[in-house]
């Protein structure tokens, strides 16, 4: 493991903004905090997030208090069946006094897309995220156009079961660092959330001010790239890598991409955590939401093998 001089030092500004944000983000949506512990280390890890969940689970609300909070442009797409590529990166239009043509931006042109119900778009228009969350970046008509370097993709997936949805692609999925499942309130919160709209507290005012900015989000996820991960921690998530691929239930199994992000995710957890390496019970907390959405089986759900993989093989001991 690297020496702790030379890992990343984490000043006492930086762990409060953290901690700001984290709180208001909790009351963003109310009793779900490790949900919001997980949005976060997706955040700082600049990856991109797939939530699958029933409709009015707050997945909107969500993604609208995240882009106020780190002074983001928020866009938001709702995908149909008749959705077309064009309709998310922007397309050229004739000027008809100049006689040229102009480019019109599309909603990717943001810091965060919310693109709701991905899987009824058509494969064809889901594809045209690719090249944006892959290399933060549209070709259009032949030439590219820089998307915002911190360009975060929260899109929401209707359950596959449910009428009128599309398979997401493989290649696609391995896009996404994370899966989520935001789930039904405790009662108790459903109860103060009906309480609060009775009494106005859910028509929050425009944040004046967001908690942290472009700039700082940057400086929080070069961080996260440089915090210390072991040797032996290193052997383990390829040994977990190496299981998915041989495993006999397992069609797709995890990527060299999909070990980077989750080393990557399981810094980002450390980050929160304010220590400057990884131990072992940050790639725990962050395997099943990192691997399962990149992993093919042959029944609908990962999760029971993803869980039977990790269990098979020993953590490292860690001094």
């Amino acid at each position: 493991m690297p020496l702790l001089s030379e890992a990343p030092t984490f000043p006492s500004a930086a762990l409060s903004s953290v901690m700001r944000l984290r709180n208001h983000l909790n009351t963003v949506l109310r009793g779900k905090a490790a949900v919001m512990e997980q949005v976060l280390v997706c955040l700082f890890a600049r990856g991109h997030l797939l939530l699958e969940d029933q409709p009015g689970l707050g997945k909107t609300t969500l993604a609208k208090g995240l882009a106020a909070a780190i002074g983001g442009r928020f866009a938001r797409v709702q995908c149909t069946p008749d959705l077309l590529p064009s309709d998310i990166t922007g397309f050229n239009v004739l000027n008809q006094k100049s006689l040229e043509f102009e480019f019109r931006e599309g909603p990717v042109f943001s810091d965060v897309l919310l693109t709701d119900e991905i899987n009824r778009a058509t494969p064809r228009t889901q594809s045209a995220l690719l090249e944006a969350m892959a290399e933060r970046q549209v070709t259009i008509d032949a030439v590219r156009y820089p998307l915002s370097p911190q360009f975060f993709v929260m899109a929401t997936q209707n359950p596959s079961e449910q009428h009128g949805t599309y398979p997401l692609p493989e290649a696609q999925l391995d896009r996404f660092a994370m899966k989520l499942s935001i789930g039904y309130p405790h009662p108790d919160d459903e109860r103060e959330l009906l309480q609060a709209a009775v009494i106005g507290e859910l028509d929050h005012a425009p944040m004046t001010e967001p908690i942290i900015s472009q700039r700082e989000l940057a400086h929080f996820q070069g961080i996260v790239s440089r915090i210390a991960v072991a040797e032996a921690l290193q052997r383990y998530i390829v040994d977990v890598a190496q299981a998915t691929r041989r495993h006999p239930q397992v069609t797709l199994g995890v990527s060299p991409r999909g070990a980077l992000i989750w080393q990557r995710a399981a810094q980002a957890q450390a980050f929160l955590e304010g220590r400057e390496y990884v131990v072992p019970s940050d790639l725990q907390r962050v395997a099943l939401p990192v691997l399962g959405v990149r992993l093919a089986v042959e029944h609908d759900r990962p999760e029971p093998v993803l869980r039977e993989i990790l269990e098979s093989i020993p953590l490292p001991e860690y001094r």
